[in-house]
C-alpha cells in the first residue's frame, strides 16, 4: 500500500468562488464549512486518470454501464462482503437520494424509520404521499442504540417499507450482526421491504469493524431488501451523480424500475467512468483516507470534548461527528458556530434540536483551524476559562 503522504490529503484545495455548493453557501463571509457530507480532498489520482481518459474521447453520449463497470461492482462486492449477486440485481441511480425517493414510491404502503437520521429519510415519505412513523434511537453508556420496543410501537398496519441507514448518518454507528439479525427479523415479523442506505460502506473507522451488508443476513431479508450504494461518499465525487441499487427480488425490481420510467435520467458517462476506477483502482488511496479520517475523528473528539456543554460521541463510520450541544447555553448552537465563523448542520434538519453534526473530512489545517474557532468562541462565554490552546498542540 502506498503511504498517506503519497496522496496529499494534507493539501488545501481553494474551492471558494466556484461552483461548491459546500464552500458558495458563506460565499461573502469567513465562515470554515464543515457541514454537508463533502470532503475537501481531492479525488484519487486513478479516478482522475480514468475521468482525463473518458474526456478526451470526446463524445458524451447517453451511457449505460459496460461489461468492465459491472466487473468492477461486482468484483468489489465479492472482495469487501462476501456478497455474491448477479449482474441484473443492479439498478443504476444518478444519486443515493434519488433511489430513497423511488422506493417510497415504488413500495405500496407508508414508511416508518428511525431518528435521528439523514433529512432525506424525513421527506422523501411526504414527497411520495406516504405517512412517515418515526422511532428514536437511544443512548445507552453514550453509545447510539436501536431501541427496538419503540421500533415495534411504532409501526402500522399500514407499515410496508423501513428506511435504514447503515452504517447510520449521523451517530455514525456501524451497525453490528445482532443488531442487524433483529432489523431483519423485525421487518420479517411485520412484512416490510427495508430500503438500506449504505452509501457509507467503506468509511468504518474502527480497525475491527467490517461492514455487512443487511440483504446477506439471510435469505428471506435479502428477498425483501433494496440496498443502496455509491461511491461517491467515499472518494469524493459526489457530483458526478452515480449511484445503484442492488434488489435480488425480481417483482420488487421491476417495480423499481417502473416506478423510474419518465422521471429519472441516464447516469452520466463521467459517473460511471469514476465508478469503474473507484472499485477496480483505489483500495491503496480508501484505506490511506481511513487513516487520516481516524486521525481526525480523534482530534475532533480531543478538542471538543474538553468542552464543557459539549459531548461528542464515539464515531464508528463515515466522517460526521454527531455533537450534542444542548448543554452549551447559547440557544441555537448552529447559529452561534457560523457567527464564530465555522459553518456546521443543524440537528434540527436530522430530526433532533440541539445537536450539531460536523464533517472532519478535510485536511488538518482545516480542521484545526474550525476547531480553534469553536474553542475560543466556547471559552468567550460568561463563566468559562480562557482557551486551552494546548489541546490543538
Amino acid at each position: 500500500m502506498l503511504p498517506v503522504s503519497d496522496f496529499r490529503f494534507d493539501r488545501v484545495i481553494d474551492r471558494r468562488h466556484g461552483d461548491s455548493l459546500k464552500w458558495n453557501r458563506y460565499a461573502d463571509r469567513d465562515v470554515l464549512p464543515l457541514w454537508v457530507a463533502d470532503m475537501d480532498f481531492a479525488a484519487p489520482p486513478a479516478i482522475i486518470s480514468a475521468l482525463e481518459k473518458r474526456v478526451a474521447h470526446g463524445c458524451f453520449g447517453y451511457a449505460e454501464a459496460t461489461p468492465s463497470l459491472l466487473a468492477a461492482v461486482l468484483g468489489h462486492l465479492q472482495r469487501a462482503y462476501d456478497w455474491q449477486i448477479e449482474a441484473d440485481w443492479l439498478i443504476w441511480l444518478p444519486g443515493l437520494v434519488s433511489g430513497l425517493n423511488i422506493a417510497c414510491r415504488a413500495v405500496d404502503g407508508d414508511v416508518l424509520t428511525a431518528t435521528p437520521v439523514y433529512p432525506p429519510f424525513l421527506s422523501a415519505p411526504g414527497l411520495a404521499g406516504k405517512e412517515l412513523a418515526t422511532a428514536a434511537l437511544q443512548q445507552l453508556g453514550g453509545r447510539w442504540v436501536w431501541d427496538f420496543a419503540a421500533l415495534h410501537k411504532a409501526v402500522t398496519p399500514s407499515s410496508r417499507l423501513l428506511l435504514l441507514c447503515h452504517p447510520h448518518n449521523p451517530v455514525g454507528r456501524a451497525w453490528d450482526d445482532d443488531e442487524l439479525a433483529q432489523i431483519a427479523a423485525f421487518c420479517k415479523r411485520h412484512q416490510l421491504i427495508v430500503c438500506s442506505d449504505e452509501i457509507h460502506c467503506q468509511l468504518l473507522l474502527d480497525r475491527h469493524l467490517r461492514h455487512r451488508p443487511l440483504a446477506t443476513i439471510d435469505a428471506d431479508i435479502a428477498q425483501r431488501s433494496i440496498t443502496l450504494m455509491a461511491p461517491s461518499k467515499t472518494y469524493n465525487i459526489p457530483g458526478l451523480g452515480c449511484a445503484f441499487a442492488v434488489i435480488p427480488d425480481a417483482a420488487l425490481r421491476r417495480r423499481f424500475k417502473a416506478t423510474m420510467h419518465g422521471i429519472v435520467p441516464h447516469v452520466n458517462a463521467l459517473g460511471l467512468a469514476a465508478t469503474e476506477a473507484a472499485y477496480r483502482d483505489c483500495d491503496d488511496w480508501q484505506q490511506a483516507l481511513l487513516a487520516v479520517l481516524r486521525d481526525n475523528r480523534d482530534r475532533v473528539a480531543a478538542v471538543l470534548g474538553d468542552i464543557p456543554g459539549l459531548t461528542v460521541n464515539q464515531v464508528e463510520a463515515t466522517y460526521l461527528a454527531w455533537i450534542d450541544a444542548r448543554a452549551l447555553g447559547v440557544g441555537d448552537a448552529a447559529v452561534f458556530f457560523e457567527n464564530a465563523g465555522v459553518g456546521l448542520s443543524n440537528g434540527a434538519d436530522f430530526g433532533l434540536p440541539g445537536w450539531l453534526r460536523l464533517n472532519f473530512g478535510c485536511p488538518r489545517a482545516t480542521l484545526d483551524a474550525a476547531l480553534e474557532r469553536m474553542l475560543s468562541a466556547c471559552s468567550a462565554l460568561p463563566g468559562r476559562l480562557p482557551p486551552a490552546r494546548s489541546a490543538l498542540l
